[in-house]
């Protein structure tokens, strides 16, 4: 069993930067980010795959996100930035040892899931 480990997060203002972090036990293909904010499903923000880089990011993510990763410390983290108050979300790391080209942003696709980190923005 993969086990996830988040850091990062906590409060900003409108406009600022955030950077969540996750570190996972094992070697995975693929790690993501995901956020759900109150009433609201469950969305996929950002996601990146051993070996190749090639980020996903949503739409509403996409050109304020920056997702990177480090092999050797089976560490990822994800650089949020001109943050919104919509924004604010408890953010969850997401991990997967399935690789078919592309990683997605979709929930099944990932198998391993941390506990999650709260962001709130405030403006």
């Amino acid at each position: 069993q993969v086990q996830l480990v988040e850091s990062g997060g906590g409060s900003a203002q409108a406009g600022g930067s955030l950077r969540l972090f996750c570190t996972a036990s094992e070697n995975v293909a693929c790690m993501a980010w995901f956020r759900q904010s109150s009433g609201k499903d469950l969305e996929g923000v950002a996601a990146v795959a051993t070996g190749v880089y090639s980020p996903m990011y949503s739409d509403s993510l996409k050109g304020r996100a920056t997702i990177l990763r480090e092999e050797a410390e089976r560490t990822m983290w994800v650089w949020l930035h001109y943050l919104k108050p919509e924004d604010t979300a408890t953010y969850y790391c997401a991990a997967s040892s399935r690789y078919t080209g592309s990683c997605g942003l979709s929930v099944n696709n990932y198998d391993y899931w941390g506990q999650g980190t709260l962001v709130t923005v405030s403006s």
